[in-house]
C-alpha cells in the first residue's frame, strides 16, 4: 500500500476518535484531517462530496468519508475506511447493550441513569430547533412538517417513514418545475448500471419476503426480520442520525416492542458521548432485541453486527455507485427541489419523537427543568452534548 494511502488510513483513525457532535460538527474536522493538514482532496471535492450525502439517504459523515476514501484510493480504501469508522464505537454500543441486559434489573444501575431521560429529550429538542429553523422557510415545508408529526402519533407504523419521506420529496419537487434537463437525465441514467440497482433493491425485498414468510418459531426468524427493519430504514433515513432515532424509536419501542423505553434512552445517551457515527446506536439496539428474543450474548453480538450492517449497507453503495457520475446528478433541478421537502418531514419526524419520549414525563419539576437546561446550554453555549451526558451521569452516581 502507498505511504499516501496509509497517511490517509493514519488520519481516518484520527478523525475515528476525535469525531464528536454528529454530522455538523464533523465536516470541519473532515476538511481539517483530509484537506488542510494533508492534501488528500480539494476543499470543493469535499463540500461537493459532503452535498451528495446530503442527497442520498443514510449516514452523512460515513458517506463523505467513503466518498474521500473512494477518490484517494479506489473502493479497496473505501471499504476499509468504513469499517475502522465505524467498528470501534458500533463494538462499544454492542459491548453496552450486553451490560445493559446483564445488569438491568440492578436498581444502582438504574438510578445513575434516572438524569438521562431529559437530558436526551433536552438534545433532541435542540436537534429539531436547529433543522426546523434551517428547514421550515415556507407554508409548504410547516404544512409537510405538521403532516409528518400527526402521522407519526396517529397511525404508528414503520412505513409511515418511508411513504412520508416520499411524499415529501415529490411535493417539493413538483413545485418548483425544472426546465431544460431532458438532455442531463438522459446522460445519468446512461451511467448508471441496471444490474447493480436490481441487486440493490432486491436485497430489500428478498430480506423483507422472507421476514414476513418465515416462521415466528424459527431461530432464524428474528433475525431476518431485524436485518429487514435496519436495511430498509437505512434506505429511507434521510437527515443523519438526528432523523434515525424518532424512526427506531417509533419502530423498535412504540411499535414491536423489541425493547423498553428506558433501554433505548440509556443507549441514545451513551452515544451522544462517544465519537464516530450516530448510526452506531442501531448496533446498541439490534444487540438488545436479540436479548429480548432469548437468543445469549453470542446472537446479541450478532445483532449488533446485522444491524450496524444493515444500517449502513444502504447508504455505503449508494455513495459508491452514484459518485462516478455526481458531476451530471447534481445539475437536475428536481432533485435539489425535493431536499426542501424530505427535510421538512424530517422535522416533523424528530418532534413527533420528542413528544413521544416526553409523554411518560407528564408534568414533573426536575425532568422538565433538565430538559429545558440542556436545550438552553446547547443553544446558547459552546458546550457539546458528550459534557451534558456525562454531567447527567455524574449527578446519578453522586444523589
Amino acid at each position: 500500500m502507498a505511504k499516501r494511502q496509509l497517511l490517509f488510513i493514519r488520519n481516518v483513525i484520527f478523525f475515528t476518535f476525535t469525531a464528536f457532535g454528529g454530522a455538523q460538527a464533523h465536516i470541519s474536522l473532515l476538511l481539517r484531517y483530509f484537506v488542510k493538514n494533508i492534501h488528500f482532496i480539494t476543499e470543493e471535492e469535499l463540500l461537493e462530496l459532503n452535498a451528495l450525502a446530503q442527497v442520498l439517504p443514510g449516514p452523512s459523515s460515513t458517506q463523505t468519508l467513503v466518498g474521500i476514501g473512494y477518490k484517494v484510493g479506489g473502493l479497496k480504501l473505501a471499504i476499509i475506511t468504513f469499517l475502522i469508522w465505524i467498528l470501534p464505537s458500533a463494538a462499544i454500543m454492542t459491548f453496552a447493550a450486553i451490560s445493559y441486559a446483564l445488569l438491568d434489573s440492578k436498581e444502582k444501575f438504574i438510578e445513575i441513569l434516572q438524569y438521562i431521560h431529559p437530558i436526551a429529550l433536552g438534545i433532541v429538542a435542540y436537534g429539531a430547533y436547529n433543522l426546523a429553523r434551517k428547514v421550515l422557510k415556507s407554508e409548504v415545508s410547516i404544512l409537510l412538517a405538521l403532516a409528518a408529526i400527526v402521522a407519526t402519533l396517529v397511525l404508528k407504523n414503520a412505513y409511515v417513514f418511508p411513504i412520508a419521506i416520499l411524499v415529501g420529496g415529490m411535493v417539493s419537487s413538483a413545485i418548483g418545475t425544472p426546465t431544460e434537463e431532458a438532455q442531463i437525465r438522459v446522460r445519468l441514467f446512461a451511467n448508471i448500471n441496471p444490474r447493480k440497482l436490481s441487486y440493490f433493491i432486491g436485497v430489500l425485498l428478498f430480506m423483507a419476503m422472507l421476514g414476513a414468510i418465515i416462521n415466528r418459531t424459527s431461530p432464524f426468524s428474528l433475525p431476518i426480520r431485524l436485518f429487514e427493519n435496519f436495511y430498509r430504514n437505512g434506505i429511507f433515513v434521510f437527515g443523519g442520525g438526528q432523523v434515525l432515532v424518532p424512526l427506531m424509536f417509533t419502530e423498535f419501542v412504540e411499535m414491536k416492542h423489541y425493547l423498553l423505553q428506558s433501554d433505548f434512552i440509556s443507549g441514545f445517551a451513551l452515544q451522544q458521548v462517544l465519537p464516530g457515527p450516530t448510526f452506531s446506536f442501531s448496533s446498541y439496539l439490534g444487540a438488545l432485541s436479540m436479548k429480548q428474543g432469548g437468543y445469549g450474548i453470542i446472537g446479541q453480538v450478532f445483532g449488533g453486527l446485522l444491524a450496524v450492517v444493515g444500517i449502513n449497507l444502504p447508504g455505503l453503495i449508494l455513495v459508491l455507485f452514484i459518485v462516478p457520475f455526481w458531476d451530471d446528478l447534481k445539475k437536475i433541478t428536481r432533485i435539489k427541489k425535493s431536499l426542501s421537502g424530505i427535510n421538512a418531514v424530517s422535522v416533523g419526524f424528530i418532534i413527533a419523537a420528542f413528544i413521544l419520549l416526553a409523554k411518560p414525563i407528564g408534568f414533573q419539576i426536575l425532568p422538565i427543568s433538565l430538559i429545558i437546561s440542556t436545550f438552553l446550554i446547547l443553544t446558547f453555549t459552546k458546550v457539546s452534548p458528550p459534557f451534558i451526558v456525562l454531567a447527567g451521569i455524574l449527578l446519578g452516581f453522586i444523589f
